[in-house]
């Protein structure tokens, strides 16, 4: 326990020195801006194979899990955009895609602060780093296209009757707990694959899971730790008014950043623990 709890300590201290909170700040403003556009850009492309929704259905479950209490009102906006979808054009099209970029290079930007030492001796070309931002984007597309499909499927199997063994099966609520189940895998997914690629160089897979896994268990205890205040004693729509959605929204994508980059953090103290901490061998 005592060097479980200096190690956190030397996390906490790397975190501070790495102006980790400056860090989730840039990440979650990028991010503010990046949402939108993805999420209209993901249902634009998906809307040509899956129906429109069951599409603002899964993405409602999902920006949830990012933004709770309000990710009705972002759907909303979402919904109202895609009735001029066809007025967008080639060159709005592009300036949507390039703002949907904006978060994962800005967080790429934050780990090389956080992997300072991989920065110094290991470096990525630029066709990389630009080409990782749209690869996330395609996956996340591929994702919601998926999760479509499977909800599809449960919920014209909620419409029938099952008989397995001489027992009925009803499956009613069995939508929403797929669609759950299916963020809380897809989101390890996604954190494990951001601590493997977003840092230069290899991470062990190893420790990008732990780190994933962790993220995802403080992220899901934060986020309904915010969904009660902000039900049972949050003010923040008396005290901003009209623009409460964006203070929201804003809060709780930082507390996800903060949480990524301090699971980051600790992948860099464990990477680089032998040669400065070597007390902390068992």
């Amino acid at each position: 326990m005592k060097r479980f709890c200096t190690f956190i300590l030397h996390v906490l201290r790397g975190f501070k020195r790495n102006k980790g909170f400056l860090l989730s700040g840039a990440v979650a403003y990028y991010t503010l801006l990046s949402i939108v556009p993805m999420s209209i850009l993901s249902i634009v492309v998906l809307t040509n194979f899956i129906e429109e929704q069951k599409l603002l259905l899964t993405l409602s479950t999902y920006l949830e899990m990012v933004i709770p209490g309000y990710a009705a009102t972002l759907t909303d906006q979402v919904r109202a955009f895609l009735a001029y979808r066809k007025l967008i054009g080639v060159i709005g099209f592009s300036i949507m895609l390039f703002f949907s970029s904006l978060a994962f290079s800005t967080l790429e930007d934050a780990m090389s602060v956080i992997f300072h030492v991989r920065a110094k001796n290991q470096k990525r070309k630029f066709i990389i780093s630009a080409i990782i931002p749209y690869a996330y984007f395609f996956i996340m597309v591929m994702g919601i296209l998926l999760a479509s499909i499977i909800v599809g499927g449960i919920e014209t199997l909620e419409s029938r009757q099952l008989t397995i063994l001489g027992k009925s099966v009803h499956l009613g609520g069995a939508t929403g707990r797929a669609l759950y189940f299916m963020g809380i895998v897809g989101e390890v997914l996604m954190l494990t694959s951001i601590y493997l690629i977003m840092p230069v160089g290899r991470v062990s897979f190893c420790h990008a899971l732990v780190g994933g896994t962790t993220a995802m268990v403080l992220w899901e205890i934060t986020r309904r730790v915010l969904i009660w205040y902000y039900s049972a004693i949050s003010m923040v729509n008396v005290i901003y008014g009209s623009i409460a959605i964006t203070v929201v929204a804003l809060l709780s994508i930082e507390v996800v950043a903060i949480i990524l980059l301090l699971g980051a953090q600790v992948i860099s103290e464990l990477e680089n623990g032998p040669h400065k901490h070597r007390h902390y061998k068992s």
